[in-house]
């Protein structure tokens, strides 16, 4: 498989900011309640179905995949950058990190419980999510959860809107827009919680977390 020029882009610059973006967000989750909350309910939905194993998809040093082995799930993690699954590897050492591509994941279909893909979408370009979306129905079973989080646009009429990113070139979505593309790839919306942005806020974007669901048969 050839890589997408915007894979290596974002994998380039990961690797170089690895270590300051693990001390910058390691104790992000400590701060935001919301963030632990949904963060919960998607615990909650993938125990709920059967308690099986999670992939934390873009999962950076690996706060997050802490937290949700934690709050008792089976969990793992994938990145595209060596270095940031090298920190998670060093200070998680009871957990798996691998790394690996949200676009060719190497997972067996329908292996999974849950999906995690935390602000991980926001540097994929708009032509290419269409298979990132198709490998997260893939991979989970029937009834499997994925919880996506990212940033919204300005407004509907604007589906997708480019953002100045320091680490690679990024890109937020009006969130009826990434349901929709989420019903296609056959992942219907359970449920979303919207974060308006802080006046600390860096960039003044609202918050998305989407919560979807596989049906559990090909007829559901």
């Amino acid at each position: 498989m050839v890589e997408h020029s915007a894979l290596s882009v974002t994998r380039q610059g990961y690797d170089a900011v690895a270590l300051t973006y693990a001390r910058m967000f390691r104790d992000s989750l400590r701060d935001s309640p919301l963030d632990r909350a949904i963060l919960g309910v998607f615990a909650e939905a993938v125990r709920a179905d059967g308690d099986g194993e999670v992939a934390d998809l873009g999962c950076g040093p690996g706060h997050v995949t802490a937290h949700l082995d934690e709050s008792g799930l089976s969990v793992f993690g994938v990145d595209a950058s060596t270095a940031m699954i090298e920190l998670a590897r060093q200070a998680h050492p009871r957990l798996r990190f691998d790394v690996g591509s949200m676009a060719a994941l190497d997972i067996a279909d329908g292996a999974l419980g849950g999906v995690l893909s935390r602000w991980s979408i926001i540097h994929t370009p708009p032509r290419e999510l269409p298979v990132v979306l198709a490998e997260f129905h893939r991979v989970l079973a029937p009834g499997g959860h994925l919880l996506v989080g990212f940033s919204a646009t300005d407004g509907p009429s604007h589906p997708t809107q480019v953002f100045d990113h320091t680490v690679a070139p990024a890109y937020r979505w009006w969130p009826d827009h990434l349901a929709a593309m989420l019903r296609t790839s056959g992942l219907a919306e359970v449920a979303r919680m919207v974060r308006e942005p802080q006046p600390t806020d860096r960039r003044q974007f609202r918050e998305i977390h989407l919560l979807a669901r596989k049906a559990r048969t090909d007829a559901a």
